[in-house]
């Protein structure tokens, strides 16, 4: 059972003891019950949450699969954790990162076989807000799709592991399972009592077969499907180290830390400029646009054509689109900053858009004057998804082609208040599990679920599930374990994704017990809110 009202994993005894802190196993917890949010009604209730069943759908997010002997990854920089001028840089690495792949494989079984405690209904629908990837790599989107359609999972190159996580790499800074580097043990054994694994990085690393999704699935795109480890634009020199054969082990010398943001951003391959080791070089490393991203999801058997991406799209060079289902229209938006940094952006052109796709489903709604505009439209409920939400839509750099001016995070929420069946805004992107409302005024508004990432801990998607009862909709949110065991020492069994948790759990600052898994009322949920136009007749 994956479900986290039946069970919930938390610290358990120590396995090691490092220099400086335990390496905890994991236990089994009892379930942790949902909480009724009566935010954006006037008063307190047990809501319809087993009310008529209207949709039941998953939000995965920030999956972050990364080409871990990449080139064009600079890890050395975790060594300036401490330095606040890389606070938007770092970390770069993860010592669990290799397994993601894994983790991956197993959220889609648990998925595939899970049931929304609401409805009694399997997910009819995946939807993805973006960071599927890490490095805006080629190589990493087939990964990507392979492991959401099904099919061999592979990064391409050499068989073996050739990253920094390597017992030949100099730097004691990153954790080793394979043993000693020339300085030692690194400081994740020496200090935290990581584990030794010989030959885990290379069995994670072997093209494996996924089974994919059993449901449809919609995509999204991110910063770090846009940008070099989801911060740098991708330059030309860049691309051209990405694809190249040596990778760098420290800052070139003289190098001004005041502009490490500033490099990171616009001129991302000045990290290329230092000392350096030789890696296989391989061509599949080879940066991906935009267009690229949006082009691949169109696939033979992809359900829906083009993962909700469409031809539009495809012409456009755009990735923001709808995509109706008989409960709801899900509109994604695309939130990437081209011009770099990981802060989201949305231009005035894409909520003109925005603003005319939310009409097309409302019978009336309110001009930006406060008037109201009828249309003889149907109503339908919206879910709105992108990557960014509305308090990370902070990017100041990017203006659009012609100078197109940004809006700033109120100005989307408000735009999107002015629409009254907006009823759900999903999105990833802070790594944390959150759950906001978004009120209008009294008795209007729309809930804003944010969803942890499924390559750092808590290492879990979400099920939402739709339900309606006497003019009364409810939103049912209930995080969903991925189907790898809790047992210590998983990869000798082959259980790379139950190591690959055991691993985030244990990473200082955030690991189990840390921000990432939200409170109790960012989890388990069931989100009340007034019906904005009579639901009787939609059908499931």
């Amino acid at each position: 059972m994956t479900l986290t009202t039946a069970r919930r994993l938390v610290a358990g005894p120590p396995l090691r003891r490092g220099a400086s802190a335990p390496y905890l196993s994991l236990a089994a917890d009892s379930g942790e019950p949902h909480q009724v949010r009566d935010d954006l009604v006037a008063a307190p209730g047990a809501g319809a949450a087993r009310g008529r069943p209207l949709a039941c759908l998953v939000h995965v997010t920030d999956l972050q699969l990364a080409d871990v002997q990449s080139p064009a990854r600079f890890e050395f920089l975790n060594r300036y954790f401490a330095d606040p001028r890389y606070a938007k840089i770092v970390p770069v690495q993860r010592p669990q990162e290799a397994l993601t792949a894994h983790a991956i494989d197993a959220a889609i079984r648990a998925i595939n076989a899970a049931a929304g405690p609401a409805t009694s209904m399997p997910p009819q629908l995946a939807v993805t807000t973006g960071d599927g990837i890490d490095n805006a790599q080629w190589n990493e989107l087939q990964a990507f799709l392979a492991l959401l359609d099904g099919g061999t999972v592979s990064f391409g190159g050499p068989p073996g592991y050739h990253g920094v996580q390597s017992p030949r790499w100099p730097d004691d800074i990153f954790w080793r399972p394979d043993g000693d580097g020339p300085g030692g043990p690194d400081l994740f054994r020496r200090e935290l009592g990581f584990p030794h694994h010989p030959g885990v990085l290379e069995r994670a690393l072997r093209p494996f077969t996924a089974g994919g999704l059993a449901m449809p699935w919609l995509s999204c795109f991110g910063n770090h499907e846009a940008l070099n480890q989801g911060v740098g634009v991708q330059t030309p020199a860049l691309a051209a180290a990405l694809t190249g054969g040596v990778k760098p082990v420290a800052l070139p010398e003289g190098f001004d830390h005041d502009r490490a943001l500033e490099y990171f951003t616009e001129s991302p391959e000045v990290f290329m400029a230092g000392p350096a080791l030789p890696v296989p070089a391989h061509a599949g490393r080879r940066a991906v646009t935009r267009g690229e991203f949006v082009a691949a999801h169109f696939r033979p058997g992809a359900r829906p054509a083009g993962h909700g991406f469409t031809e539009r799209n495809r012409r456009d060079g755009t990735a923001y689109y709808v995509h109706d289902t008989p409960a709801a229209r899900l509109i994604a938006l695309d939130t990437a900053c081209l011009a770099g940094g990981a802060d989201g952006c949305l231009d005035a052109d894409q909520a003109r858009w925005l603003e005319g796709a939310l009409a097309e489903v409302h019978s009336a709604y309110q001009a930006p004057d406060g008037t109201t505009v009828r249309t003889g439209n149907e109503d339908r409920l919206v879910i709105v998804f992108s990557h960014h939400g509305p308090d990370t839509l902070a990017a100041t750099r990017h203006r659009g082609p012609g100078g197109v001016p940004l809006l700033t995070g109120a100005e989307v929420t408000g735009l999107l208040h002015r629409f009254g069946n907006v009823v759900l805004w999903l999105n990833g992107h802070t790594h944390t599990n959150a759950v906001r409302p978004r009120p209008a005024g009294p008795g209007r508004g729309f809930w804003e679920v944010t969803t942890c990432a499924v390559v750092d801990w808590p290492c879990q998607t979400r099920l939402v599930e739709l339900t309606e009862a006497d003019g009364e909709l409810a939103i049912t949110c209930t995080m969903l374990d991925h189907a790898g065991g809790t047992g210590a020492g998983g990869a000798q069994a082959g259980d790379l994704a139950g190591l690959h948790r055991e691993l985030a759990a244990n990473v200082p600052f955030a690991g189990v017990g840390s921000a990432l898994e939200g409170t109790a009322a960012d989890r388990n949920v069931v989100l009340r809110l007034p019906a904005p136009f009579p639901l009787r007749g939609l059908a499931r």
